[in-house]
C-alpha cells in the first residue's frame, strides 16, 4: 500500500481569515485543519474579532503553540495567563486575548482552527 505524502506551507494557505490587526491562515491535510494566527501589537480578540461575530468572548477550544511574541488568555472567570514563544497551550472556551508588547504575536493552532474567527 502506498500513501502520498502531502506538503503544504502557510505561505500558500488553503484559506485566510483577515480582520483588523490580524489574520488567521489555514491549511488542511490528513483530515486535520491547522491554523497560524498572526496578530499585530494592539490586537484584541473582543475588539477585532468578537465585535464582528457579536460575541464578547471566544467560544473556541484551542490547543496550540506560540511561535513568537506574547499574548494573554483572559478567562471569563478572571484568570489571566501570558503565553510566550515556545509555550504549548490549551485554552478552554470562554476567554478574551490580546497581544502583549510591541512585537507581533504568532501561534499555531492544532485544535479549534476550522471554526476560529468564522461565523
Amino acid at each position: 500500500m502506498h500513501t502520498d505524502v502531502i506538503l503544504k506551507r502557510f505561505e500558500q494557505p488553503d484559506e485566510v481569515r483577515e480582520f483588523p490587526l490580524g489574520k488567521f491562515e489555514l491549511v488542511t491535510l490528513g483530515g486535520m485543519t491547522i491554523g497560524r494566527a498572526t496578530y499585530q501589537p494592539g490586537w484584541r480578540w473582543s475588539v477585532h474579532v468578537g465585535d464582528q461575530l457579536g460575541q464578547a468572548s471566544c467560544h473556541i477550544e484551542h490547543v496550540g503553540m506560540v511561535v513568537s511574541g506574547s499574548a494573554t488568555a483572559a478567562m471569563d472567570d478572571g484568570e489571566v495567563i501570558e503565553m510566550r514563544a515556545g509555550d504549548v497551550f490549551y485554552i478552554p472556551p470562554g476567554h478574551d486575548s490580546w497581544v502583549v508588547g510591541d512585537e507581533p504575536y504568532v501561534s499555531l493552532h492544532f485544535l479549534g482552527a476550522e471554526s476560529y474567527a468564522h461565523d
